[in-house]
């Protein structure tokens, strides 16, 4: 069902794939993403978690999509997504119990926002590079896996025996990908004081295969036990495996 409400005084765009549930998932897009998400992602996301009995809320903020206004980014969102949150009780006054989920900046939206007044929280793949990093900041794991799969490869392993390989750069390469752990970053930082300030589940999603995974894997702290790692995901989680394990993790979380 399509629907809008208003934040701020302007219109936005939204959609309600209506269950009998009493808890239901509030999606908050990342990046510039509609609400149907990447590749229509989060729409099929949305209609499977519906059949499973799950009412779910999708919308535009301000300036993307259906939605008036001006894009004011993932860091200015807060308000976007506590007018979502209302507008989604309203609509829905059964539900009892809403599930706040995010992919990349939208996870740190959620966090930045300390929860807001979710109930529990499902963060994909948080964001974590400041402003004045380099958007193409690599994590050491990203590295270790693009070295393993030529290594793979028989062409490179030729390329290497024969002489034809660059061994300075190799050099460099495999020394990036001993590093222990990437930089920090303020971004980092800011996430982890938003996240302690909710007192509600949390369940963090890292798909191995995607940078950003990655690199917010490498920047916090390796003993979190809410972190949830699936092996060969990108960072839509598009393959069929990865589409399944992403239901099976949200599922769980709304079962609770």
């Amino acid at each position: 069902m399509a629907l809008t409400f208003e934040c701020q005084g302007r219109r936005c765009g939204a959609t309600l794939d209506e269950a009998a549930g009493r808890t239901g998932l509030l999606i908050v897009s990342g990046g510039n993403e509609v609400r149907a998400g990447a590749f229509n992602g989060q729409a099929r996301l949305a209609a499977a978690l519906a059949s499973a009995g799950f009412p779910v809320f999708r919308f535009d903020r301000r300036g993307i999509g259906d939605s008036e206004g001006e894009n004011r980014g993932f860091r200015r969102s807060r308000k976007d997504i506590a007018a979502a949150l209302a507008a989604f009780r309203a609509i829905a006054p059964r539900v009892e119990r809403v599930v706040g989920f995010g992919n990349c900046d939208a996870a740190s939206a959620l966090m930045l926002a300390g929860g807001e007044d979710f109930d529990a929280l499902i963060l994909s793949n948080p964001w974590t590079i400041d402003d004045d990093e380099d958007d193409h900041t690599t994590s050491s794991a990203e590295v270790r896996s693009r070295y393993a799969d030529k290594l793979k490869n028989p062409r490179e392993v030729v390329r290497l025996l024969t002489g034809k390989v660059d061994l300075g750069k190799l050099a460099r390469g495999l020394a990036q990908a001993t590093r222990a752990k990437a930089a920090p970053s303020t971004l980092t930082e800011e996430l982890r004081a938003g996240l302690s300030a909710f007192g509600g589940p949390v369940q963090i999603l890292v798909a191995e295969r995607d940078r950003t995974g990655q690199l917010f894997a490498e920047r916090w702290d390796k003993g979190d036990t809410r972190i949830l790692r699936c092996g060969g995901a990108d960072h839509s989680y598009s393959s069929e495996e990865g589409q399944k394990w992403l239901l099976d993790r949200i599922l769980e979380v709304l079962r609770a």
